[in-house]
């Protein structure tokens, strides 16, 4: 049994003296994983880093079994990012997602072709990407059978003024109707309904609290997991870098 496609590396877990099992998101073979055989030396640790695009090659005698991995550089995303630390964030966190939600060795065209495209535009910085990153968590939430439904108000069927999501059921709720329960709903950033740019941090930390909330209830709690720690530093990093409240920066002056 053998194939050979572009692969996005997700993880790598050190095996045996100097081998590494290796876990792939590629396009027709969803997520994947593989023994490469020195894989943790320092020739190839490198190649492995999670977010690298590589041309990976699996063979294996049965298609049940681990098999072994071998693969070439096409494009290292990791080491570009490494200059800028939200970048890097953002790669690590995206990369734990796939790693820990997808399921194992099913097509995943939406999810690869999504953080292809993230990993490809990575050079302008992620502020240039956080709002593109929220949707693409969006996007895992609906592959995996929780899509958030944002199409009209869950009480009054308006497409208006949506401002507001249920975090039990998923489904949006127009300003009106949220009004009297808005201490109990999840804020739902404008940037998720539409294309447009989003340059606001407190718009970033309101999307990622919205998939945060899915993917953890969900995604990873159904399964009694957490959250990735990567996913969580990605969080914490944009909540940095809003300004303190009003009463903790008088406190402080």
């Amino acid at each position: 049994m053998e194939w050979q496609a572009p692969a996005i590396v997700l993880e790598t877990r050190p095996h045996g003296e100097g081998g590494a099992v290796i876990s792939v998101l590629t396009e027709e073979h969803g997520r994947h994983a593989g023994l490469a055989k020195g894989g943790g030396s320092r020739a190839q640790v490198g190649l492995w880093q999670p977010g690298n695009l590589v041309e990976v090659r699996w063979i294996g005698r049965l298609p049940e079994q681990l098999g072994a991995f071998t693969g070439e550089m096409v494009h290292p995303s990791a080491a570009l990012a490494m200059d800028d630390p939200l970048s890097l964030a953002l790669l690590n966190s995206a990369c734990a997602l796939a790693a820990g939600a997808l399921p194992e060795r099913e097509a995943q065209p939406r999810v690869f072709a999504g953080l292809l495209t993230l990993m490809a535009h990575l050079s302008r910085g992620a502020t240039a990407l956080l709002a593109d990153y929220v949707r693409w968590e969006a996007l895992l939430l609906e592959v995996l059978g929780y899509g958030l439904d944002l199409s009209a108000c869950a009480v009054t069927g308006s497409r208006e003024h949506l401002t507001h999501v249920s975090p039990r059921s998923g489904r949006v709720v127009s300003a009106e109707a949220a009004e009297p329960y808005r201490d109990r709903l999840l804020p739902l950033p404008s940037f998720l309904l539409g294309g447009q740019a989003e340059t606001d941090p407190a718009q970033w930390l309101a999307g990622l609290r919205l998939t945060g909330h899915f993917l953890a209830r969900d995604a990873f709690g159904a399964r009694h997991h957490p959250l990735p720690p990567a996913r969580e530093r990605l969080e914490a990093r944009i909540a940095a870098l809003l300004p303190p409240p009003a009463e903790e920066a008088a406190a402080n002056a």
